[in-house]
């Protein structure tokens, strides 16, 4: 990622907590901006390059940021563990707190992977009139059999393999990182965890994009949520994982940069 990180400090559980975030083309004044949120162990580093390839070839504007507990931005602390509602908080009160930090004025688009596309839509559903947007990868709107199982796998490779070494490449405080989002998900009352009856009060458009070989959840995610928001695009992409912006790059930059650039109520895409 290019240009240098900035930090904006925000008060959240009690504390001061510094929020990395980098500006992609802020020059382009004009032009739409996409806030990047990354997935449940990611970062703005574990984003590479992607954001910046996305933004150039939509001529958009980029913000891109590490939640607290990753990449440069304040670590948890050693006793913070984090509860079932910690995607609700992200989106509830971090997220507000981060861009009123940065003196954000505009509704920008949201893209998030992941746990980052769980939060992007809970904010859109708490602040419908705060976002112009949402692009979600993979995202999660319900717990399933498969995400567990293999969340339980990744446990047992952090604890057994080199996986904390390749991990702290993107984080300051890996443990930090790792644990805040594996505790959470392994613990059993967040089985129950459903924003499904939340969805509703959606109103931007929604773009919603998921490889068919995901490992870490089933279509049934996105396309409960084309069932929710309607006008929800869909793009399930073939030989494709749990990251399409890494299986699958240029698919969704297309998919995407057709999305955004879109007249309202229109799409040049077609999935």
């Amino acid at each position: 990622m290019r240009g240098q990180p900035q930090f904006a400090a925000i008060q959240w559980r009690g504390r001061e907590v510094r929020v990395e975030y980098v500006q992609i083309a802020p020059e382009r004044s004009a032009a739409p901006l996409v806030a990047f949120l990354h997935e449940g162990l990611g970062s703005i580093a574990m984003w590479k390059d992607f954001p910046e390839r996305l933004c150039e070839a939509g001529g958009f504007r980029g913000l891109v940021f590490s939640r607290p507990g990753y990449g440069q931005s304040t670590p948890r602390e050693p006793d913070e563990f984090w509860d079932v509602d910690f995607m609700h908080r992200q989106a509830h009160e971090v997220l507000p707190a981060f861009f009123e930090a940065i003196g954000l004025q505009e509704k920008p688009w949201l893209f998030g992977h992941s746990d980052g596309g769980s939060i992007a839509l809970l904010y859109a559903a708490r602040f419908p009139d705060r976002v112009t947007g949402l692009v979600v990868l993979a995202p999660h709107i319900f717990v399933e059999d498969v995400t567990v199982a293999n969340i339980e796998l990744a446990r047992q490779a952090y604890l057994e393999t080199d996986l904390p070494k390749k991990l702290g490449r993107y984080h300051a405080d890996v443990d930090s990182a790792f644990w805040g989002w594996n505790r959470i998900w392994l613990h059993p009352p967040f089985r129950d965890w459903n924003i499904e009856a939340e969805l509703g009060t959606i109103r931007c458009p929604v773009l919603a994009m998921q490889g068919i070989d995901d490992e870490y959840g089933t279509l049934a995610q996105i396309r409960g949520i084309a069932q929710r928001v309607p006008g929800t695009k869909l793009v399930e992409i073939p030989d494709c994982g749990h990251s399409p912006h890494r299986d699958q790059p240029e698919k969704a930059i297309v998919a995407a940069v057709s999305f955004i650039a879109a007249p309202p109520g229109k799409s040049v895409f077609q999935p």
